[in-house]
């Protein structure tokens, strides 16, 4: 019997509590950033994994949820596979990083909504002057890496799910 896959809200509901005590760089409820790069992929096309991943793709990294909850979680492997991919491992140098991202099938749409909300000018204006400038040429380096340009990106083909997996709408 296969297991029940969780909806995309219950996904929210569990990024959200697993992150509700951070902040962010400008001191905002880390939420916000995920419901962000969540909406930043629902409107470049993702499909619903990539928006599932979207709201878990800092998680792991965090330390928001365990790696090994990531892989016991009643989630496609395609959403589990994108967010490893974006999970920035300690002294990772950004070129192994985003040659994992391209490797990974939707994973470059999800940190194409990242990076755009991390890089939003309004964010950057609260952070001083010298972690302003830091963030912004990082954001464009792995822009660069990724094959992203300023006004738009590549196609990145949404993972394929087998029929079976695919997410159960809420209230079911």
């Amino acid at each position: 019997m296969s297991q029940q896959m969780l909806t995309l809200a219950e996904v929210e509901a569990i990024a959200r509590e697993a992150h509700a005590t951070q902040k962010d760089k400008a001191d905002r409820p880390y939420t916000e950033h995920l419901a962000a790069v969540a909406e930043g992929v629902r409107v470049r096309g993702g499909s619903d994994e990539q928006i599932a991943a979207g709201w878990l793709h800092d998680s792991v990294e965090d330390d928001a949820l365990s790696r090994e909850w990531l892989e016991a979680a009643a989630l496609p492997q395609s959403v589990k596979d994108m967010v490893l991919a974006l999970t920035k491992r300690k002294g990772e140098s950004l070129e192994d990083y985003t040659r994992r991202i391209l490797a990974t099938p939707g994973a470059r749409l999800v940190k194409e909504s990242d990076l755009a909300h991390n890089a939003d000018p309004e964010r950057l204006a609260v952070l001083d002057e010298a972690t302003r400038v830091r963030l912004t040429a990082k954001y464009a380096k792995v822009r660069g890496l990724l094959g992203l340009t300023p006004g738009g990106s590549a196609p990145d083909p949404a993972p394929q799910t087998p029929e079976g997996l695919k997410f159960r709408p809420s209230g079911e």
